[in-house]
């Protein structure tokens, strides 16, 4: 037993090497071997792990382990100042699946004004939302229509999407109204890939832009 604790906390300390091979082999290590002692660690790296690729082996570890552990530990940090805490504790949220997380999905994580906090948690939303939730989380996610670049719009819009046909009303709300054109476009270009998955999203901003300047089919002139 001291033996395979000399080698558990060798694995662990691994995560913190200068070579991101190493943090990535410490990782995958850690998660072939689960051991709850060390959920603590795995979380804390996940807020400072500069490379992609060791961040998503350390959500892959974290999954590997029990909700019970994993959970409490993750929601802790999405009250952290730190903006990639909460992106990645998300994440991490997001895969693991637990609905008993849900709570913590609150608007303000939502809306956060870092960008891949808020996308994180449109993803994680998407995948936590219990039934008889979904209409308050489509009106907050509507509420980001418009946000950011093409990536942020196609994660929003993937958000919407997946909550079905129940998106359409308060796509049109959102068509209808007197907001920014840049909300409007993005509203009329989430339906039409909502009707229309092969077209791209990229089609459908296109789409949009030209319903926005010249009205829908028919009212020209």
């Amino acid at each position: 037993m001291a033996e395979e604790d000399t080698d558990t906390m060798r694995m662990v300390q691994g995560l913190e090497s200068g070579s991101s091979s190493m943090r990535l082999r410490a990782a995958m290590a850690v998660g072939t071997v689960p051991n709850e002692r060390f959920v603590g660690r795995l979380v804390e790296r996940c807020a400072v792990e500069p490379d992609f690729s060791v961040r998503e082996a350390l959500t892959w570890a974290l999954t590997r382990h029990s909700a019970s552990v994993t959970v409490p530990l993750l929601i802790g940090e999405l009250r952290s100042e730190c903006a990639q805490a909460r992106s990645q504790a998300l994440h991490t949220l997001s895969k693991i699946g637990d609905r008993r997380a849900w709570p913590a999905i609150t608007r303000g994580l939502l809306t956060d004004a870092d960008e891949e906090v808020a996308r994180s948690a449109w993803r994680a939303a998407g995948v936590l939302v219990p039934e008889g939730a979904e209409p308050w989380l489509a009106g907050v996610l509507a509420s980001q229509l418009g946000r950011g670049g093409h990536e942020v719009q196609l994660s929003l819009s993937r958000a919407l999407i997946a909550l079905g046909e129940m998106i359409v009303p308060v796509l049109h709300g959102a068509m209808a109204g007197s907001g920014p054109a840049r909300v409007r476009r993005h509203a009329i270009a989430t339906e039409h890939l909502f009707r229309d998955p092969d077209a791209g999203f990229a089609f459908a901003v296109e789409e949009a832009k030209r319903v926005v300047a010249l009205g829908p089919p028919g009212r020209e002139g």
